[in-house]
C-alpha cells in the first residue's frame, strides 16, 4: 500500500521551516511501514486535476480531512488504516483541505471525509497532525510502543 500525503496552497519554505521539517520527519516515518510521498497543490482545481490524469489499476481511496468530515479516535483509526492495507488498497490518498473546505466535487470524490476535531488549525499544523497520526496508526497495527495508548474508565 501506498500513501500521498498532499497539502494546499503556496508553501512559504522559510516562514514554516520547523513545521516543514517536522512533516517531513513524519513522512520519512512512515516509509518505515509503506511507501510514502508529500505533494504540495497550489489549489484543489490542481489537485483534482493531478488525480484525473494520474493512472492506476485501481484507483486510490482518496480521504479528505475537513472539519465536516467524521472525527474519530486514533484506534478507530488505526483499525480502518488495517483493514484498508488487509482488504488490498494499493493507495491511500491523504488531503489536508483548503482553508475554506473542500468544494461539494472533491467531497463527492472523497472515500471518506474525515476530521482532526472541532478545532482550527492551521493548514501546516493540520498536515503535521494527519501526518503523525497516519504513523501512529502504523505503530498501533505493528505493536510497535510508540503509541500507549490510554484506557478510559
Amino acid at each position: 500500500m501506498n500513501i500521498r500525503l498532499i497539502t494546499l496552497g503556496r508553501r512559504v519554505a522559510r516562514k514554516h521551516a520547523s513545521v516543514d521539517e517536522l512533516f517531513a520527519s513524519y513522512v520519512e516515518r512512515i516509509g518505515h511501514h509503506a511507501p510514502c510521498q508529500a505533494e504540495n497543490y497550489p489549489s484543489e482545481e490542481k489537485f483534482l486535476a493531478a488525480l484525473d490524469r494520474a493512472s492506476h489499476r485501481t484507483p486510490p481511496m482518496l480521504v479528505l480531512l475537513d472539519s465536516r468530515g467524521k472525527s474519530w479516535s486514533t484506534e478507530t483509526f488505526a483499525e480502518w488504516l488495517g483493514r484498508q492495507r488487509d482488504q488490498g488498497t494499493q493507495q491511500l490518498t491523504f488531503a489536508v483541505g483548503p482553508a475554506d473546505g473542500w468544494s461539494k466535487t472533491a467531497l463527492g470524490r472523497a472515500g471518506l471525509v474525515l476530521s482532526l476535531g472541532p478545532m482550527t488549525l492551521p493548514h501546516e499544523l493540520a498536515a503535521v497532525v494527519m501526518a503523525e497520526q497516519v504513523y501512529r496508526a502504523f505503530t498501533i497495527i505493528e505493536g510497535h510502543p510508540y503509541h500507549l495508548g490510554h484506557k478510559s474508565e
